[in-house]
């Protein structure tokens, strides 16, 4: 079997294929603070779509746009539910956690802590600027001064994302997308030549599949796995409980990312032993069996119930997508950035592991 010679007819289509893609994301890039609106309500719209159709399809709603108000209005409520449910308390035990840390530096060493994270502590930490840190008022102003590049971009995201005028945008968006839901998700083949169609169908379905996969599914499972652990962090009495736990549940949107959870949770171990005294090994083990017993919880039944035998992206490819993707275009880049990493390897498999395969097989 002859390869095929690269000819200066495919080099043409090739450097005219990678040129026009390089516009796109140039285009996509200048007018991302305006697409962003967009693509944000299509998020939404495709989050909560199986609700419309419960209201208006279980519930016998006659009108579309009354399913739409309801699932909006249940939505809504139950995140300004959890939101007054949940964030008083956070913050509450974030200053008592802050008022710990002065405590720990101002006084001498609890039984509690081992003599050896002690001293690793005082030789690796500058305790007069902790202490000044956590020692203001206003801790706000604190992370603005020492961290201005963060504080910026947080603040410039903010500022695009919910402002007035876009929180409208979004809206209307939603409704507008939910209203025709079904027929743009499956009239826009129409747009497409005839030619492209079998493959840009089987494009579509690939990515709907992961999509489902990733934002329904692991959504579902990081929000158990988060009440899972504020529950268990509760139970033990552990410092900032509900706050760790939904932070461990939003780092399981990437599949086994929470072991990242472990420095704060060893962090505030440290700091409970230091206000009570207690035995530092013992608050550790304590809170290390939470872990345990959610992780045991979350293999065993959370994600074969919910995730079943569907394969999606691996965690490494989801985690690098988001970073590449967030870095070449902020925000809107972290939105498209699964849809379009799934296209990419989609046509990764169908134009080149296929033809390999093929060529072997001649």
């Amino acid at each position: 079997m002859i390869d095929k010679k690269i000819t200066f007819d495919s080099f043409v289509r090739t450097a005219m294929g990678v040129l026009i893609a390089v516009i796109i994301l140039m285009i996509l890039n200048r007018l991302s603070s305006v697409l962003l609106p967009f693509f944000v309500a299509w998020l939404i719209a495709y989050l909560i779509f199986p609700l419309v159709q419960f209201f208006q399809y279980r519930c016998k709603m006659k009108y579309r746009v009354l399913a739409i108000i309801c699932a909006i209005l249940v939505v809504t409520a139950v995140g300004l539910g959890i939101f007054f449910l949940i964030i008083p308390p956070m913050v509450s035990e974030a200053w008592r956690i802050k008022d710990l840390v002065i405590e720990y530096f101002e006084s001498s060493p609890s039984d509690g802590v081992p003599a050896l994270i002690h001293s690793y502590i005082q030789e690796h930490l500058n305790v007069e600027q902790m202490k000044v840190l956590f020692s203001r008022q206003d801790f706000l102003n604190a992370l603005r001064e020492y961290l201005p590049k963060l504080w910026n971009v947080v603040i410039e995201s903010v500022n695009v994302v919910f402002s007035f005028f876009s929180l409208i945008m979004i809206l209307l968006y939603t409704i507008f997308i939910l209203l025709d839901y079904e027929s743009i998700s499956e009239g826009w083949v129409n747009l497409v030549p005839k030619r492209f169609r079998p493959l840009s169908v089987k494009l579509v379905a690939d990515i709907k599949d992961s999509m489902n996969k990733y934002f329904r599914g692991q959504a579902l499972v990081a929000t158990c796995v988060g009440i899972l652990f504020s529950i268990g962090f509760l139970i033990i009495d552990f410092p900032l409980a509900i706050g760790l736990g939904l932070f461990i549940g939003f780092l399981n949107m990437v599949p086994y990312l929470q072991i990242l959870g472990f420095i704060p949770t060893i962090i505030l171990a440290i700091l409970k032993a230091a206000d009570t005294g207690g035995n530092f090994w013992l608050i550790l083990l304590s809170a290390f069996a939470v872990f345990a017993i959610v992780q045991a919880i979350q293999d065993t039944f959370l994600t074969p119930k919910i995730m079943g035998k569907v394969t999606g992206l691996s965690p490494a490819i989801i985690l690098l997508s988001l970073s590449i993707w967030g870095s070449l275009m902020g925000m809107l880049g972290m939105i498209i950035a699964l849809p379009v990493t799934t296209l990419l390897l989609s046509y990764y498999q169908k134009f080149v592991i296929e033809r390999e395969h093929l060529k072997q097989q001649e």
